[in-house]
């Protein structure tokens, strides 16, 4: 096992790894810049190493900046967490390289899943069900585009093969619009990606988000640890994330799930992965696999009882995984509200001193967060300050237990987006359950305050 490890990473999900880092026994190094100098796992740390200023590009995205400090705090392992650095190929790579073990895929792995058009063909031979759309990359001529959209259908998607976070996308209903929506995407998607690919999907009209967990070691053995509903979302950006998903049957789930752990063996896939798939009248399309752990992760660990970064850490580390499919059971109901420095109605956002911060408690209650009070947030990083994650018996139980969380939470000097959780966690349709991905932007049409 690794004796230290260094987390490449900030705010909840660097103290998240640190956490798992101590119960593992292994020292934690975390790296920072200047504008995180002041967090609480900076001060936790076994050490600490600044690595920039506070733009990401000149810290957190500074491959150069990162490698030199495992290098000089003679660290073993680099876990990049999500975002950032987490799904970046080179990196992987130029960690490697430079001896370290990258806790994540290979880098191969990660560039076959980064590109959208390579991942779809990848999912096709392992025999994962795929929205219907051009086989990879479309043409320049605008006569087969045509004939492509025609055989599909409209209305039909466009998306850039390098995008990601929901950009470079566009939906077509006609014809008319087609070539010139073909197009703007290349063109953008050249802009913002430095790839001007671009491909084209049916376009779902109501469809859910949901997503397999899986997890791999380097034995080939891959297991799938349920699914999460990630159908409430805004943006493309989730806000509310729950396990299992209300209302789909478990036989399903079961058949996708064996479909994506096939899917790691055939790729050699190690580490934490999600299969993300559009489901629409009892049929999934894959969508995308992201290839680190997720924002929602924890709803998982609490209906499997899997810690998910601490398996990962196992893995990288040459260990096989600790359980097989038929260990892995499924308990109760978990829901998790993304709690976001942001106005809850106009989504701007609000960095600024915390001048209160009281988190909920009680049975149930898991408050993934790096703020105190007297914290800073600051301006120059996503708006996610924490995650309230709730457990209970049933889909009912957690809810319930979910608005009291939300009731007890109690966040001063700065806004948040705890009024827009309250509000949903009432919600006629969502607690009904098995909302669609456009839900939460028609809701809020309605409900402009």
């Amino acid at each position: 096992m690794f004796k230290k490890i260094l987390i490449a990473n900030r705010g909840e999900i660097a103290l998240r790894i640190q956490r798992a880092c101590r119960e593992m026994g292994i020292r934690a190094v975390m790296v920072y810049s200047e504008a995180d100098r002041e967090t609480k796992y900076v001060k936790l740390a076994d050490e600490a190493v600044c690595i920039g200023p506070a733009p990401s590009a000149q810290s957190y995205l500074s491959m150069p900046a990162i490698i030199s400090a495992a290098e000089v705090t003679d660290s073993q392992a680099i876990h990049p967490g999500y975002g950032f650095l987490s799904e970046n190929a080179d990196f992987a790579e130029r960690v490697e390289k430079s001896g370290f073990a990258f806790i994540g895929p290979s880098p191969e792995s990660i560039r076959l899943m980064g590109d959208k058009v390579s991942a779809k063909q990848a999912m096709i031979r392992a025999g994962v069900p795929c929205v219907p759309g051009s086989e990879g990359e479309l043409p320049d001529n605008p006569v087969e585009v045509r004939r492509v959209a025609r055989a599909i259908g409209y209305p039909v998607i466009i998306k850039a093969a390098g995008g990601g976070g929901g950009r470079g996308m566009r939906v077509v209903h006609t014809e008319a619009a087609l070539i010139n929506a073909v197009q703007t995407t290349k063109a953008e998607a050249q802009a913002a990606f430095g790839n001007g690919a671009v491909y084209m999907e049916k376009f779902l009209q109501n469809p859910r988000h949901i997503e397999i967990q899986v997890m791999a070691d380097t034995f080939r053995n891959a297991v799938y640890l349920g699914e999460r509903d990630c159908s409430m979302q805004r943006r493309h950006q989730k806000i509310i994330e729950e396990a299992p998903a209300p209302g789909i049957l478990r036989k399903l789930i079961e058949r996708i799930g064996d479909r994506c752990v096939a899917a790691c063996k055939k790729m050699g896939y190690r580490g934490a992965g999600t299969f993300e798939f559009l489901y629409e009248n009892g049929e999934f399309y894959f969508i995308e696999m992201n290839t680190r752990v997720q924002v929602e992760h924890p709803v998982t660990e609490l209906i499997t009882g899997v810690d998910i970064v601490k398996t990962q850490i196992m893995v990288a580390a040459g260990e096989k995984l600790p359980f097989t499919q038929r260990q892995i059971g499924i308990r109760g109901h978990a829901i998790e509200c993304r709690i976001n420095a942001e106005d809850p109605y106009n989504f701007l956002p609000s960095p600024g001193r915390i001048t209160m911060w009281h988190p909920p408690g009680g049975p149930g209650v898991r408050v993934d967060s790096h703020v105190y009070t007297n914290y800073f947030v600051p301006p120059n990083y996503d708006s996610m300050i924490g995650k309230l994650i709730v457990h209970g018996d049933t889909r009912e139980m957690a809810m319930a237990r979910m608005r009291t969380a939300l009731a007890e939470t109690l966040v001063e000097g700065i806004n948040t987006n705890i009024p827009l959780h309250r509000d949903l966690m009432v919600d006629a349709k969502f607690m009904a359950g098995g909302t669609n991905i456009h839900y939460l932007e028609e809701w809020l049409a309605q409900h402009r305050h």
